[in-house]
C-alpha cells in the first residue's frame, strides 16, 4: 500500500470489541429504527443476526468514528460520512501488552485527531439542537454498529504529518504522547515511586490507554476484580493525571464507559435501568474463531452481577459526572461534555437519580452496598455518601447540560432538586451539641403539618458515645435518616464532600473540620482516614453486618483507615482555607505508605495496622496521595475542583428556612417531571 493511503480495510475478524451478554440497546424504550441505506450511507454494516441466548456484541475501539473506513488520498480531509466532517484520525501499527507464549498479537488502533473547531463537528449538540432525526440516527445505530476491521495499516509517520501540516483547525499537539504532556515539577523520591506504580496499573485497550487496575500486586496470586478497572477508584488516578497535564487517559476512560452504559443488562430475567453505570471493567484477550494464534482484546463490563450481593453500583454514574466535569475544567476541553453521545449519558444517567417513585423526601433512595462501603453495613435507606454524591452530580449537570427543548424541562427538574435536597440535608440531616439536645428533648408520636419531630425520632436513640463525643465548636451530616431512625456515626466521605460541593452551609462546613480537627485522634490518627466512626461492635455488629468477617470492628468498613480519602480531605481543607490541617495529614501518611506498600487500608482505632485483608499496591491509595499532594502545591487548580454557594439556587427554593427554622417545604420543588 502506498504511503498516501491511510487506510485499508477487508471482511476480516475485528482487533477489538465490547463483550457482553446483553441485549440491544433501546435508549428511549423501543427497538432501534432501521434507516434506508440513503439515511445511512457510510454508516456500519448491519449484517448478521443477534444470537437468543448470549449475543457477543462488537464495537469500536474509538467512540467517535461512525462509518465506513475506505482507503483515501493524501489530499482527503477525512473519510467522514457524506464528507460531513467527523473529524480527523491518525492511522498507526501498535501492539497490546498481551503474552501468549512467544506470540504477542498486534492490533491496529485508530487515535482521534480533535480539531480545534469540534463544535462545528457531527458529534456536537449545538449544530444539531434543531435537528431531531440526527440524535435518533446517532444513537440507536452509532451505539450497536457492526464492527468494521481494518486489515493493515501501512503509513509513513513523517508523510502523514505533512497530510495535516496544512490543517490549520486541527490540533496536532493532542497526538504526542502523555509524557511530553506532564507537568515539569521536583518531586520526591516516595513520589517517584507512587508515580511509576500509577503508570504501571494503566490498563490499555486497542493500544491506548482507559484506566488503572484497582491493584497492581505482583505477588498476589488471587486478583479477585482487583484486576478490573472501576469508575469510582479511577477517580483519584484521573486527578492526578489531570493536574500532572495528562488528559487522554481520561477522556478514553469516559468514552469507553459511555459506551458501556448504552448496554441493557439482565440479571435473573430483570433489567436495571438503561442509564446505569458499571461498577468495573476488564480488558481480556480472547482467541478469535476458536483459534490460538490470532486474539483480539474485549470490554468486559460488571453492573454489579458478580458483585458480592448483587448490588447495583448507584454511585458509578455519579463519580462519572463529577469526572467529566473535572476533566473539561482541568483541560479546558469542553467540546468533549457537548458531543451528543455525552450529553445523552448524562440525560440516561439523571433519569435514573430523578424518576419519580414513592418517595416524600428528595433524597435518593438505594440499598446497602451500593457505593464505596460495597458489603452490608446497614447505610440501606439514604446514605449520606449518595446524598453528597448526588449532589454534586447534580451540580455538574446544571453546568454541563445544553438546554434546549429537549432538556430544558430536565433542566428545571435538575434546579429543583438541587434547591429541596440542599434545605433537606441541611435542616434533617445536621448535627451539632444544640441540635442533639433538641432531639434529646423531642416529643414523639406527633401527628400534625406543623410537628417538630417529622421523622419520629426517639430521644433513646441518641448513642451514649456522642454525648461525649461531640464537639462544642463543631458539627457533622449523620450517617442516615428514614422514619424512627437516625444512624449518628460520622462518615468521612460523605461530609467531606458536603463541604467539597457546598451541600452544607458556609457554617456547617466550617463545623466539619472544626470537629475532625479537635476529635483528630479519632478520625486521622496514626493513618488518615478513618472511612466511619465509631465502629460496630458487640451485638450491634452481629445484627448489622450479619456477622461479617470482612467487618469487624475497626476493620474495613467498619471503622478501618483509607488512604485514598485523603484527596477529598485536601481538597474539602483547601476550600475552606485550611491547608494546614491537609499537609499535617499528608505528613503523617507519607511517613507510612512507601514503607507499608501502599495498602488498600489499615485497621484498628489508631490504624496502626495493614489491613488484614488489605491488597498491596492499591492504585487509588497511590493516586490519592499524588492528587493530595499536587493540590497542596496547586491550590488555584483544586479550586477548579470544588463548588461554592450557589444563591440563585437557594432563591429558587420556595422552602428556605426563616428565621424559626420551622417553615414548610412545598412538595412540588422535589418533583421531576422530565423527558429524556
Amino acid at each position: 500500500m502506498s504511503s498516501g493511503s491511510c487506510i485499508g480495510i477487508s471482511a476480516m475478524k475485528p482487533c477489538c470489541r465490547i463483550l457482553s451478554s446483553y441485549k440491544s440497546p433501546s435508549l428511549f424504550g423501543f427497538s432501534p429504527t432501521k434507516f434506508s441505506d440513503s439515511m445511512i450511507t457510510g454508516m456500519l454494516s448491519r449484517s448478521g443476526h443477534h444470537n437468543s441466548t448470549r449475543c457477543h456484541m462488537y464495537n469500536t475501539c474509538n467512540t467517535q468514528i461512525l462509518g465506513y473506513i475506505h482507503e483515501i488520498s493524501a489530499n482527503r480531509r477525512d473519510f467522514s460520512v457524506s464528507d460531513s466532517n467527523w473529524g480527523l484520525y491518525r492511522s498507526f501499527s501498535t501492539s497490546f501488552g498481551v503474552n501468549i507464549g512467544s506470540f504477542r498479537p498486534r492490533i491496529v488502533s485508530l487515535v482521534p485527531h480533535v480539531a480545534s473547531d469540534i463544535r462545528n463537528h457531527s458529534t456536537s449538540v449545538d449544530s444539531h439542537a434543531r435537528d431531531t432525526s440526527f440524535e435518533k440516527i446517532y444513537i440507536q445505530n452509532g451505539l450497536n454498529v457492526k464492527p468494521w476491521v481494518i486489515d493493515r495499516i501501512e503509513t509513513d509517520q513523517s508523510k502523514l504529518e505533512e497530510v495535516y501540516e496544512d490543517q490549520s483547525d486541527v490540533n496536532v499537539d493532542n497526538l504526542k504522547h502523555l509524557v511530553e504532556n506532564k507537568v515539569q515539577r521536583e518531586v520526591s523520591e516516595i513520589e517517584k515511586e507512587a508515580w511509576k506504580l500509577l503508570e504501571d496499573a494503566v490498563v490499555t485497550y486497542c493500544g491506548n490507554p482507559v484506566g488503572t487496575v484497582a491493584a497492581n500486586d505482583t505477588a498476589d496470586k488471587q486478583a479477585l476484580n482487583y484486576d478490573q478497572v472501576f469508575i469510582r477508584d479511577f477517580v483519584p488516578s484521573a486527578l492526578a493525571f489531570l493536574l500532572n497535564g495528562e488528559g487522554e487517559i481520561v477522556k478514553n476512560f469516559l468514552l469507553h464507559t459511555l459506551q458501556l452504559q448504552s448496554w441493557e443488562k439482565t440479571v435473573d430475567c430483570y433489567s436495571p435501568g438503561q442509564g446505569l453505570m458499571p461498577a468495573s471493567f476488564k480488558v481480556r484477550a480472547v482467541p478469535l474463531d476458536g483459534g490460538n494464534e490470532t486474539f483480539e482484546e474485549v470490554l468486559d463490563p460488571d453492573f454489579g452481577e458478580s458483585a458480592i450481593g448483587r448490588v447495583a453500583p448507584v454511585d458509578s454514574g455519579l463519580w462519572w459526572i463529577i469526572l467529566l466535569r473535572a476533566y473539561g475544567k482541568l483541560t479546558g476541553d469542553y467540546d468533549l461534555q457537548d458531543r451528543v453521545d455525552v450529553q445523552t449519558g448524562i440525560r440516561l444517567i439523571l433519569k435514573l437519580c430523578l424518576t419519580d417513585g414513592f418517595d416524600m423526601f428528595p433524597s435518593l433512595l438505594v440499598t446497602d452496598g451500593s457505593c464505596m462501603i460495597d458489603r452490608r453495613m446497614g447505610i440501606h435507606g439514604h446514605p449520606l455518601e449518595i446524598q453528597a454524591l448526588f449532589y454534586s452530580a447534580l451540580r455538574c449537570s446544571h453546568e454541563m447540560l445544553i438546554v434546549n427543548d429537549a432538556t430544558k424541562s430536565l433542566v428545571a427538574a435538575v434546579s429543583n432538586r438541587l434547591s429541596a435536597l440542599s434545605f433537606h440535608m441541611r435542616e434533617y440531616y445536621w448535627v451539632d451539641i444544640n441540635k442533639i439536645n433538641e432531639i434529646y428533648r423531642y416529643k414523639t408520636e406527633e401527628y400534625s403539618t406543623d410537628a417538630v419531630n417529622k421523622f419520629n425520632i426517639y430521644p433513646e436513640q441518641i448513642p451514649s458515645w456522642l454525648v461525649d463525643w461531640i464537639s462544642e465548636e463543631g458539627g457533622y451530616f449523620i450517617g442516615n435518616l428514614q422514619p424512627a431512625h437516625m444512624d449518628f456515626r460520622f462518615f468521612t466521605l460523605g461530609n467531606l464532600w458536603a463541604i467539597v460541593s457546598s451541600l452544607g452551609t458556609t457554617k456547617q462546613n466550617q463545623g466539619i473540620l472544626n470537629l475532625i480537627e479537635a476529635k483528630w485522634d479519632d478520625i486521622i490518627a496514626q493513618m488518615p482516614l478513618k472511612i466511619c466512626y465509631p465502629a460496630l461492635e458487640g451485638e450491634e455488629w452481629r445484627i448489622i453486618t450479619g456477622c461479617d468477617p470482612k467487618n469487624t470492628p475497626w476493620s474495613y468498613h467498619n471503622g478501618g483507615s483509607w488512604p485514598t480519602l485523603l484527596w477529598q480531605f485536601t481538597l474539602a481543607c483547601i476550600k475552606m482555607g485550611r491547608p494546614d490541617l491537609a499537609q499535617k495529614a499528608v505528613d503523617s501518611a507519607e511517613k507510612r505508605l512507601s514503607v507499608d506498600r501502599w495498602p488498600e487500608y489499615y485497621d484498628t482505632r489508631n490504624g496502626r495496622f495493614i489491613g488484614k485483608q488489605s491488597r498491596l499496591m492499591q492504585t487509588w491509595t497511590i493516586a490519592g496521595f499524588l492528587t493530595s499532594k499536587m493540590m497542596l502545591e496547586n491550590p488555584e487548580k483544586a479550586s477548579l475542583l470544588f463548588w461554592e454557594e450557589d444563591f440563585e439556587l437557594l432563591q429558587n427554593c420556595v422552602c428556605m428556612l426563616g428565621k424559626s427554622g420551622k417553615r414548610k417545604c412545598s412538595r412540588f420543588a422535589a418533583r421531576s417531571q422530565f423527558i429524556v
